[in-house]
């Protein structure tokens, strides 16, 4: 049983767990993508979507929080200058996990976690796809839906010859 289990330990002490976590959150923040496998990506986006956050707000007691978990002074300007302005609207869910497969040597699982607003080409494809197919929503109940359009269809059509007789009668 799992009872209490928050944080996966990865098979590895505190501290070596601590400083993989800082140096793969900064490589993700210089990179915007790494490969990595799927149980240490799904701890680092637990890690690193918090100093997200926190780079939201750009005062110096959030950039000593944030250079306090990262420890690389290239990562925190990076953060707080670029990634942050494109983050400044989202409300959450900076990051994005794609399951790879398996590796060759070890068959680990292996993924790419990357953050979300810097993946230009699938940017790109989602725009255009919204640009060229607007938003439908499905409805249940065809059968009054149904009904209203012929009763409506049959309005129309009196209103429509209704005019025609009244321009006759102008003529």
């Amino acid at each position: 049983m799992r009872h209490g289990k928050k944080v996966n330990h990865l098979g590895r002490t505190s501290a070596h767990r601590k400083a993989m976590l800082s140096n793969m959150a900064s490589s993700l923040i210089l990179h915007k993508r790494i490969t990595t496998t799927v149980a240490k990506a799904k701890a680092l986006r637990k890690y690193v979507e918090p100093l997200l956050t926190k780079s939201k707000n750009d005062t110096t007691h959030s950039r000593r929080i944030v250079f306090s978990y990262l420890q690389n002074k290239e990562s925190v300007k990076e953060l707080f200058d670029t990634v942050a302005a494109k983050v400044a609207t989202r409300p959450g869910g900076y990051t994005r996990i794609f399951k790879m497969g398996n590796r060759l040597g070890d068959n680990a699982d292996i993924c790419i976690i990357e953050l979300v607003d810097f993946n230009e080409t699938l940017l790109n494809t989602t725009e255009a796809a919204a640009a060229a197919k607007p938003k439908t929503r499905r409805r249940a109940g065809g059968a009054k839906k149904k009904a209203e359009d012929t009763a409506s269809s049959e309005q129309t059509a009196e209103s429509t010859d209704s005019t025609e007789t009244s321009t006759e009668d102008a003529k």
